[in-house]
């Protein structure tokens, strides 16, 4: 899988530099130079990892950065700034940021981070099941049947799942069906 990354930088020369050579490390790179430009591309777009400087033109870093954060369900965030004393740091990673690389920086180090976050990156939620008027939501753990909510046991719960995520027509085998039900799960 390609990771996806967007640079916010308002320094253009660098800002370009890293987009350019993230692609050669085979990542799928855009590159924004202030905040408000950052904030369109994060509404339409779904990123893996943002390279984000603090002080930006437009919506600020930080702000971003805590927006990102308070939706919970967006990509990790790597701060790049000038911003490098310890204090700055901290208060880069309280306001939400998964990462924080003081500028001057080693390009090979960036590319190490951005593959660290990228791989903790949040995966899509799975599907909701259904079958008839069954609703299974796995991400949840919660199944329904005819909007009513059921109360099913762990192991009724994983069977109910097993048998709604089948492709074809319904069928548990008995192997499944013993490692469902036995007493150890």
């Amino acid at each position: 899988m390609q990771v996806k990354v967007l640079v916010v930088e308002d320094f253009e020369v660098l800002a370009r530099s890293i987009g350019t050579g993230l692609r050669r490390e085979g990542m799928a790179v855009d590159v924004v130079l202030d905040g408000t430009d950052a904030v369109a591309r994060l509404a339409g777009t779904r990123y893996d990892v943002v390279i984000l400087d603090r002080d930006l033109p437009g919506v600020g870093g930080d702000e971003i950065c805590r927006r990102l954060a308070g939706d919970g369900s967006g990509p990790r965030v790597l701060m790049l700034t000038a911003a490098g004393a310890i204090e700055d740091r901290v208060e880069g990673l309280s306001l939400g940021a998964d990462d924080y690389l003081p500028k001057p920086f080693a390009f090979a180090e960036l590319v190490a981070r951005v593959r660290a976050l990228a791989r903790r990156a949040t995966r899509p939620l799975p599907p909701t099941l259904s079958c008839g008027d069954i609703t299974l939501d796995p991400a949840r753990r919660a199944a329904f049947r005819a909007g009513r909510r059921l109360e099913l046991s762990p192991k009724e719960f994983a069977l109910l799942e097993c048998l709604l995520a089948a492709r074809s027509p319904p069928a548990v085998t008995r192997r499944q069906n013993e490692a469902l039900t036995s007493p150890s799960t």
